[in-house]
């Protein structure tokens, strides 16, 4: 292994502004998501009242204390509430992540109904369809915890209500799949979401408090006219003594946390162990990650410099170092394990394409999982690329992308624009997961690219047709086309519509890694006993 040698300067001015721009980046993350617990913490005493746990307290009672928890999607739905940025609440009225219960890595999916009482917030629904997706592409078992409002009948959309079957037919094919479901359901499980208990292998119910049936007590009486009331309907005590939806009935939010754990515990869950591989850490601190990357993202950076930052003792072998140099392909180790890294120091050029591409399949042949770290404002374009193959070599890569049969993961350290984004396995090729820091971009095009483009057509338009050019409405247009791109482009507004796993602090990106990977390890390992039915109730 050749140790890079770093060029960074901690002290120069460029990396101090640099620093204060991704420090002033993550305050604002955190100021953000804050709104989200501090709405939810506002219910404390109404839960306190009912003897019952705030829903983030219920999550941490149920993870193993000092295992890694990777909270998903915190910003899911930010500034998509119809209210103003600097009031919106994000989250999608969920609790997501990937942690440890008794041993067994699991997929959380909890409600958070300290908020609006659990009710989905935007985009809520597509956040439980992505923790499910994990659940299912990972081999992991799925624990709820259940208590939620349901669909927003003052914002009804049908489009949601169809869509929102997925949520029930994954959950019977994690079952279907030999992948336990463990539901906690710690209030309400209404109407259609009744399912979402009802569709689970082990089902704990908490007394005085569950309530699941699929029309409660308004509905029924606007239907059939019965009259029922909601413990009757629904309650803890008649569906674990009399219609067996129920299997464990707890006293409280804190046995029944208990009860989810015990059922962990007992299940014969044959996972890969933990691997004990002697490493040494990164040569330079994490803490540099925060000065490398510009708040700019046209000026240039040495992504090796990142690499020495992230892998084992800094060491990386890069792969064709001279041939498409602006594609930097080579293999580093995190943690002991292997790892192919493709990153950019520029455009993807046609020998860059065509290396990553040799690459992607050497990685394939090997076994070796591929981490991607975005940096690019795309292919390069002209007359002399184009006669080079551009288009054919972009292709291959894309291809190779696509077709991967060894885990690959995407992070988002600065540009990721057009089908560079597609070439460096952006969220739309399925990387296993895909997560942002917060100064990344992602687009089409950069906005002074698509204004250019935009102006070059009207002035091409008015020449054809003989007309002057206005340059006072050229330039309002070109204007409107920057603010439109540039509004769309930061890693809050794509992570917001989950077109990542959520955004995170660079220093931890070598902490996140050493999860993921071996998140994906267990996976390729696991035999889960598949059936070719779900488990069904009695």
């Amino acid at each position: 292994m050749v140790r890079i040698a770093s060029t960074v300067s901690p002290k120069s001015e460029g990396f101090r502004a640099n620093r204060e721009g991704m420090l002033d980046l993550l305050g604002q993350m955190e100021a953000i998501e804050g709104r989200t617990r501090a709405a939810s913490e506002r219910s404390r005493a109404r839960f306190e009242k009912r003897h019952q746990l705030l829903p983030r307290d219920r999550v941490a009672l149920l993870l193993d204390p000092g295992r890694p928890f990777i909270e998903l999607s915190k910003l899911a739905g930010y500034g998509l509430d119809h209210a103003d940025l600097e009031t919106s609440v994000l989250g999608g009225g969920v609790i997501a992540g990937i942690g440890y219960v008794s041993g067994v890595r699991c997929v959380i999916n909890a409600s958070d109904s300290g908020i609006a009482a659990g009710a989905l917030q935007p985009m809520g629904l597509d956040k439980q369809l992505r923790a499910q997706e994990i659940a299912l592409e990972n081999r992991l078992p799925y624990v709820q915890l259940v208590e939620s409002a349901g669909a927003n009948l003052m914002d009804y959309r049908v489009e949601d209500f169809v869509r929102g079957g997925n949520l029930f037919r994954n959950l019977a094919r994690m079952s279907a799949a030999g992948l336990p479901v463990v539901t906690i359901t710690h209030g309400s499980s209404t109407a259609g979401g009744a399912y979402q208990t009802g569709l689970s292998d082990y089902i704990i119910m908490v007394r005085g408090r569950t309530r699941a049936f699929l029309a409660g007590p308004p509905l029924l009486k606007a239907a059939t006219g019965e009259v029922a009331t909601e413990e009757e309907l629904g309650g803890a005590e008649m569906h674990t003594g009399i219609s067996g939806l129920g299997d464990f009935l707890a006293e409280d939010d804190r046995e029944a946390l208990g009860l989810a754990r015990s059922i962990m515990a007992n299940i014969d869950w044959n996972g890969a162990g933990e691997v004990d591989r002697a490493f040494d850490e990164p040569a330079y601190d994490r803490e540099e990650l925060l000065g490398l990357m510009p708040m700019d993202h046209r000026q240039p950076v040495d992504m090796k410099e990142v690499i020495a930052r992230v892998v084992d003792g800094s060491d990386f072998v890069e792969f064709g170092a001279r041939y498409g140099a602006a594609t930097v392909c080579g293999n580093a180790k995190i943690a002991g394990w292997p790892i192919g890294i493709i990153t950019n120091n520029g455009p993807i050029d046609p020998n860059g394409a065509a290396k990553a591409t040799h690459f992607i399949q050497a990685c394939c042949q090997a076994g070796t999982p591929i981490l991607y770290l975005n940096n690019t404002t795309g292919f390069l374009v002209g007359r002399s690329y184009e006669e080079a193959g551009s288009i054919k070599h972009g292709a291959k890569m894309i291809q190779a992308v696509t077709n991967a049969t060894v885990p690959q993961f995407t992070i988002y350290c600065g540009a990721s624009f057009g089908a560079g984004n597609y070439g460096m396995c952006g969220r739309g090729f399925h990387p296993r997961f895909c997560f942002s820091w917060p100064n990344a971009k992602t687009a089409v095009m950069g906005g002074e690219q698509a204004a250019g483009t935009m102006a070059v057509v009207q002035e091409m338009r008015a020449e054809r047709l003989g007309e002057a050019v206005d340059r006072v409405k050229l330039d309002a247009l070109k204007a409107r086309i920057v603010e439109n791109f540039n509004r769309q482009m930061d890693a809050f507004h794509t992570s917001a519509r989950l077109l990542d796993d959520g955004v995170i602090d660079p220093r931890d990106t070598r902490d996140l890694m050493i999860e993921l990977m071996q998140i994906a390890r267990e996976a390729e390992a696991r035999q889960p006993n598949a059936m070719q039915f779900a488990v069904a109730r009695p």
